[in-house]
């Protein structure tokens, strides 16, 4: 059984024990959380999918760890004018693992 969901403005697809990198969440490390936005919920070659969201499904996961993404180099140059711009970016993120999906 699978489910897609939607948490920091991306979408997810997500089975039960598997552990996904997602966008930080305000959560304690070994704390259980509550993921109600599934848009689509999938047992085999059957599908539920949502308008926009299924109605009473659920995603419980528990919070495994917090950290931060590989650095993201930005580099900017206009040639012929001796100028460039460097900048980098490192995004938090948390990583759960999916106990159950419940419909």
């Amino acid at each position: 059984m699978y489910a897609v969901i939607k948490t920091g403005g991306k979408q997810y697809r997500v089975s039960s024990g598997e552990k996904v990198k997602i966008e930080q969440l305000a959560a304690e490390i070994g704390s259980q959380i509550t993921i109600d936005q599934v848009l689509m919920v999938g047992d085999g070659d059957k599908a539920t999918i949502g308008t926009p969201l299924v109605k009473g499904a659920k995603v419980q996961a528990t919070v495994v760890n917090h950290g931060r993404r590989d650095k993201v180099h930005i580099f900017k140059m206009r040639r012929r004018k001796h100028s460039k711009k460097q900048q980098g970016h490192r995004q938090d993120y948390t990583e759960i693992q999916v106990d159950q999906i419940a419909v």
